[in-house]
């Protein structure tokens, strides 16, 4: 989960921000790993849809990925 200080949507100055998830085949695998992939959580806009910031639910899949 987010803990972005963002309060704010810098397109649209709206303050009723939600947070979605993108699963299924929008998964996100390690390049260099066998892996299931993990769900990229979203930030956004409840007013005009901006994707305010995204990141990965489990990040630890990806340690050692750049060797």
């Amino acid at each position: 989960m987010t803990n972005s200080a963002v309060t704010e949507c810098p397109r649209c100055k709206c303050t009723e921000l939600g947070l979605g998830k993108q699963g299924g085949y929008g998964n996100v695998h390690p390049v260099n790993k066998m892996s299931i992939g993990t769900e990229v959580e979203h930030k956004l806009c409840t007013n005009c849809g901006f994707i305010i910031e995204s990141y990965v639910k489990n990040p630890p899949k990806f340690k050692n990925t750049l060797k």
